[in-house]
């Protein structure tokens, strides 16, 4: 039987739920626990709106890995909060204050339930995903606010994003279709779109004057990125010479770029039952958790979600 298997960007939804749940919604000794019940919230409703088989909540255990950083040293270095000495550990990243302290709270909950929480050392949630979605044989579905992720849609392989636009009650369906209409390109061109659009959110600086559209010519006029080089170094291409210009000045970064763009497909990871729990897998702890932190109705809707 074909099972459907649901991928969820954890840090990407905590980050979204604790900016659209208001920071009243706290504990009863007055934490905020509003990314945690807003989670809780969402992971029921994608539950019940899709009715994954399997659920995976992917985690980042290093949010900026060096291997990325040392081949773009920009590489999400605005987002550091406070940089680890060399060969320490991790640099850490700038949150919210009130976020913070729900992350574990939030570890300990899906543990608890049974949700499957899986992270590598050293790579992010996204190569997570990228690994997973690779070895499923049945169709995917990955929730993310994250458009880097754009790049493992594939019509092919039955691989869509779920892209939220507004909570998880509007969620942009994102399939071969959409991208092309959107971006002209498919799942597997996004990633040399991005690159060479770049992305300042990411500290990817791309291609100097080539933004979004012009990325998207280049790469329908000459399939991709390798294409595109071939082109610069023909004289007789239809670059203008301001695109072979720009593009040429641009290849150290140009060489280097795809690797730290495109999500890794081949990542290590723990053994883990992805089976959506029926039930909690620690009902002690799912009702400490209950108490200790005011989850209330929040998590009697996932658990309740769950049995169905």
């Amino acid at each position: 039987m074909t099972r459907r298997l649901m991928l969820l960007d954890t840090a990407s939804l905590y980050f979204r739920a604790y900016f659209g749940v208001p920071d009243s919604v706290r504990a009863p000794d007055g934490t905020p626990v509003n990314a945690v019940r807003g989670l809780l919230d969402f992971i029921a409703r994608l539950v019940q709106d899709h009715r994954p088989d399997d659920l995976v909540a992917c985690m980042d255990f290093d949010w900026r890995p060096a291997w990325r950083v040392e081949l773009i040293p920009t590489y999400k270095a605005h987002r550091v909060a406070e940089e680890a000495p060399q060969g320490a550990g991790v640099d850490q990243e700038e949150v919210p204050d009130t976020l913070s302290p729900q992350v574990p709270v939030i570890d300990a909950v899906l543990d608890a339930v049974g949700i499957a929480r899986v992270g590598s050392a050293g790579y992010e949630a996204d190569d997570v995903i990228g690994t997973l979605a690779g070895r499923a044989t049945g169709p995917v579905d990955i929730v993310t606010g994250d458009r880097d992720l754009f790049q493992l849609v594939s019509d092919e392989r039955r691989a869509r994003v779920l892209y939220p636009v507004k909570g998880v009650g509007t969620l942009q369906l994102v399939d071969e279709a959409a991208l092309r209409e959107k971006y002209g390109v498919d799942g597997a061109g996004y990633a040399d779109l991005a690159l060479l659009r770049g992305d300042p959110s990411d500290g990817l600086p791309g291609v100097r004057g080539v933004g979004e559209k012009t990325a998207a010519k280049l790469l329908a006029a000459h399939g991709d990125l390798a294409g595109i080089m071939a082109a610069v170094d023909d004289p007789g291409s239809a670059l203008t010479p301001a695109q072979r210009k720009r593009l040429d000045e641009a290849r150290p970064y140009l060489a280097v770029a795809p690797k730290v763009v495109k999500v890794a497909s081949d990542v290590a990871l723990p053994p883990f039952d992805a089976a959506v729990p029926r039930a909690p897998r620690d009902p002690r702890a799912v009702d400490a958790l209950a108490e200790r932190w005011g989850l209330g109705g929040s998590l009697r809707r996932l658990l309740s979600t769950l049995e169905e």
